[in-house]
C-alpha cells in the first residue's frame, strides 16, 4: 500500500496541533491548516478529524471552498455562509485566485526562474497518485523562482496557475527536482531528507465575495 493512500482501511495519522485562524470576517475565515491533517474527513470512520469538522465546533455554516492535501501546511479559505460559498468557488473555478507556496526541493534546480507545464491525471490503480499524460492529461502549469540554493537542496517559490491535485509534487518530480519529504513521489534521497513534506501555501488572493475588494492573505513558512 502507498503511504498517504487514502482508503476505507487506511488510517491516518493523528494530528497534534491545534489550526490557527488567521482572519476571521463575516464571510470567510482565513486559516493555517497544519500538518498532517485533512480539509475533509477520510474515508475511514477513524478519520474524522480534519479542518472542516474541527472548525464547525465554533463555525456552524463553515464550507470548504478548496483544499491542501494532508501533508501540506498553510493558508486556506473557509466560506461562512452559501453565499459566500457560491462565490468563492466560482473565483477559483475561474482562476481569479492567486496562490504561492514556499517548498525544498533536491537539488539544485539551475535556473532562477521558469514555468513548468505538464497535463496531469489520476493514476487510477495507484491513487491517489498523479502522473502526466499528455494525451488525456489535464493541462498544468506551475511557474517558479529560487529563493536560496545549499549544496544539496532548492528553496523555491511556487506560483500555480492551474490547481490540479498534487501539481506541484508531480511538477517537481518531473523536472528532477522532488519536493523534500514527499512520501509519493521524491525518490528514497530526497524522502529521506525531511521529516515532513516541505510544502507551504504561503499566500492567497482572492476578492472579497460581500464588498468585492482584493483580500491578500499571508502564513509564515513553518520551515
Amino acid at each position: 500500500m502507498l503511504i498517504g493512500k487514502q482508503t476505507k482501511d487506511y488510517i491516518v495519522p493523528p494530528c497534534e496541533e491545534d489550526l490557527e485562524i488567521l482572519l476571521e470576517d463575516e464571510a470567510f475565515l482565513l486559516v493555517n491548516k497544519p500538518r498532517p491533517l485533512l480539509s475533509v474527513p477520510g474515508k475511514h470512520p477513524l478519520n474524522k478529524d480534519c479542518l472542516i469538522t474541527r472548525l464547525l465546533q465554533d463555525f456552524s455554516e463553515a464550507r470548504i471552498v478548496h483544499r491542501l492535501d494532508m501533508n501540506t501546511s498553510g493558508i486556506m479559505v473557509i466560506a461562512l455562509s452559501k453565499d459566500s460559498h457560491r462565490h468563492l468557488s466560482m473565483q477559483f473555478e475561474k482562476r481569479n485566485t492567486y496562490k504561492e507556496y514556499v517548498a525544498v526541493l533536491f537539488g539544485k534546480v539551475e535556473k532562477d526562474e521558469g514555468s513548468i507545464e505538464l497535463p496531469l491525471i489520476c493514476d487510477w490503480p495507484n491513487r491517489p497518485k498523479q502522473i502526466v499524460d499528455f494525451e488525456v492529461g489535464k493541462s498544468a502549469l506551475t511557474h517558479y523562482e529560487v529563493l536560496d540554493r545549499k549544496d544539496d537542496s532548492t528553496r523555491v517559490l511556487f506560483k500555480p496557475v492551474t490547481g490540479r491535485s498534487h501539481q506541484l509534487r508531480v511538477h517537481a518530480a518531473e523536472i528532477g527536482h522532488p519536493i523534500l519529504g514527499d512520501r509519493l513521489y521524491a525518490h528514497t534521497q530526497a524522502h529521506a531528507m525531511s521529516k515532513r513534506l516541505m510544502l507551504h501555501a504561503s499566500k492567497l488572493e482572492f476578492d472579497h465575495p460581500v464588498t468585492g475588494e482584493r483580500v491578500k492573505g499571508v502564513c509564515d513558512v513553518p520551515f
